[in-house]
């Protein structure tokens, strides 16, 4: 057994690497989505497929990653192969979030998933709001040993091939920077050491989730909000939880939210449960080792053919975004009648995209965060399952036939209470030729709500030229169209 100081650099190692992992990729992806908004993770697990450390980048994709390395694993995965996977029913999210999985020797796994600009499908972007099913937001990839026809094969299905075959190289450059890494710690500390630090580590962050759980009041607590349409339709679709904690362990249970929709707010049973994790970890303990032994101790209950555990061939876009959201609301809400939680965040990632043959943009936007018992909630963050950054204007409008023409706070939109929630942004597009237009928002007839006697965050706001636009929608736009975001505040507190 490690003795208590060597077991903590060594979790440092491991973090280092997969940070460093992260930064490979950031400074050599092409599309601005990775490189400026960060749109993308990397992690670290052992031979068995167990999550052992991960970067600082987005819970979405973290805590979906197990499933789709579990999917590339039961494929035979051998040492020096690089596998490519996307499918939603088979580990992934959703399809613009392409992840590769590599075999290092017999010391572990290396990950990375990436948002790429363009997957094809129906439309440039491969976000449509009107999509109902899977084919039609782009190319699906089941676990698959990514040769260069593969990769071939890949690029020529999706807009715009030499940027995603760039995007792509880059996250194959950063699992060689991470492969590298492993076998250096390897060296560094012996194989037998290796692997018993990652077991040890495994187990630590078990029992540290489990006494953050058992710090819980026993019980079952119910909570239910709403999606607003599924771009199909504009109808709430309601999603309930029934959240009961006994002892050490946490039972999420989904039975009595809506069926599965027709439109793409859909979610994969991956996505759910990394939801929850997000939620557990954050009540429980946050500071936990970002291992997957943190999962252990959490069930997730989801009907077969419901929102948040739909069948294929059902469209996923916006269940990875949007539905991923409310599920953490629903999921904190029911455990703030335990323990005191923040209020609600803005609930939605605002998802843009502009697109023709020969460009693609995509980006989502901050909005407020929910007050909490400790304080304010920061303004124009990024908030639950995503943690990307902003699109600087600068790189926007070199790079796209975009002009910003305000962007800025949204002053007082946050919630009232003894601890406020933070503002929302307002975010002014000029489009400079003739484009496609796709929007998959939240939270633009409901409020984020306060907690504790706070009041509820202000709803956020789409508008063409100045007329409103639902909050799921795909149009074309014409050159000198003007679009105005206006993103939610969030919930305040006390």
């Amino acid at each position: 057994m490690m003795d208590p100081a060597g077991l903590q650099v060594l979790a440092a190692a491991l973090r280092g690497v997969a940070e460093e992992m992260g930064a490979a990729l950031v400074r050599s992806a092409h599309s601005a989505n990775i490189k400026e908004r960060r749109d993308c993770s990397t992690a670290l697990f052992d031979p068995a497929g167990r999550m052992i450390a991960q970067a600082e980048h987005l819970p979405v994709h973290l805590g979906a990653m197990p499933d789709a390395v579990a999917a590339v694993v039961e494929r035979g995965a051998k040492p020096g192969e690089v596998w490519a996977i996307n499918d939603p029913y088979t580990g992934g999210t959703h399809l613009p979030d392409i992840t590769l999985v590599a075999a290092v020797d017999d010391l572990g796994i290396v990950c990375s998933r990436a948002h790429h600009a363009d997957v094809g499908g129906m439309q440039p972007a491969s976000m449509p709001a009107g999509a109902t099913e899977l084919l039609q937001e782009g190319v699906v990839i089941p676990p698959l040993r990514l040769s260069d026809d593969v990769r071939a094969l890949l690029v020529a299905n999706m807009r715009k091939p030499a940027e995603r075959l760039a995007d792509l190289r880059a996250q194959e450059a950063c699992m060689a920077v991470g492969a590298d890494r492993l076998r250096q710690l390897a060296a560094r500390f012996g194989k037998r050491a290796l692997a018993r630090g990652m077991d040890e580590l495994h187990a630590y962050s078990e029992r540290r989730i489990r006494a953050g759980i058992a710090r819980i009041p026993d019980g079952a607590y119910e909570a239910e909000d709403v999606i607003e349409g599924d771009g199909i339709h504009v109808r709430d679709v309601p999603i309930r939880v029934l959240v009961t904690v006994r002892g050490e362990r946490v039972r999420a249970d989904f039975t009595g939210t809506a069926e599965q929709q027709s439109g793409n707010v859909n979610c994969p049973i991956a996505v759910t449960r990394s939801a929850v994790y997000f939620c557990v970890r954050s009540v429980c303990d946050p500071d936990i080792p970002a291992s997957g032994g943190a999962f252990v101790p959490v069930e997730v209950v989801a009907p077969e053919g419901c929102l948040v555990n739909a069948r294929p061939p059902a469209a996923v876009v916006g269940g990875n975004t949007e539905t991923s959201s409310r599920i953490v609301d629903v999921v904190m809400s029911a455990l703030g009648r335990a323990v005191p939680v923040p209020a609600h965040g803005q609930g939605t990632m605002n998802n843009v995209t502009f697109g023709t043959p020969g460009f693609t943009y995509y980006e989502t936007l901050g909005g407020g965060q929910g007050g909490g018992p400790l304080g304010p909630g920061p303004s124009a963050v990024h908030v639950a399952m995503s943690n990307t950054l902003n699109t600087p204007i600068e790189a926007l409008e070199r790079e796209y036939p975009l002009r910003i023409e305000r962007y800025a706070l949204r002053p007082r939109t946050g919630g009232a209470g003894r601890h406020r929630g933070g503002d929302g942004v307002v975010r002014v597009y000029r489009v400079l030729a003739d484009c496609r237009l796709g929007l998959m928002t939240e939270r633009r007839r409901h409020g984020p709500r306060g907690a504790a006697g706070g009041l509820d965050g202000a709803p956020g706001a789409n508008r063409l030229n100045g007329s409103r636009l639902p909050a799921k929608c795909s149009l074309d736009l014409r050159a000198g169209d003007v679009l105005e975001i206006r993103t939610p505040g969030g919930g305040g507190w006390g």
